[in-house]
């Protein structure tokens, strides 16, 4: 369903610390897998896929949870946000075999992801 959140991911400086916190406390299933240079924690509650946890993209950055909103259209949802008062953090990505992504943030500096699944293009 378009235009619900999909997916939540963390951004830390100490994904092992978040891994053994979140794993405990709330029994996810946390599987790593390589992006690059680095991996990516995927994380799944029972069968479903609810989110990821991977290092902070710069060190200024803060710890903290984003969320990602499903968009039918990426490029066309991206530059509505602009055309309504907001600004790209990051542009549109792709994720191979998946779908692709931008960051933007609201008017009054919330910051949220917009995803495009893969076949949705």
């Amino acid at each position: 369903m378009a235009n619900s959140f999909c997916h939540i991911e963390l951004h830390t400086s100490d994904v092992d610390k978040a891994k053994g916190f979140y794993g405990g406390l709330l029994d996810w299933k946390l599987e790593d897998v390589p992006m690059g240079d680095t991996s990516y924690t995927m994380v799944s509650s029972g069968d479903e896929t609810i989110g990821g946890m991977m290092t902070k993209p710069c060190d200024d950055a803060p710890t903290a949870w984003m969320p990602y909103i499903l968009v039918e259209d990426v490029d066309g949802s991206t530059a509505k946000a602009v055309e309504l008062g907001g600004s790209v953090v990051k542009e549109k990505t792709e994720i191979p075999g998946m779908g692709s992504f931008s960051i933007v943030a609201d008017p009054t500096g919330a910051v949220v992801g917009l995803w495009q699944a893969k076949g949705d293009d």
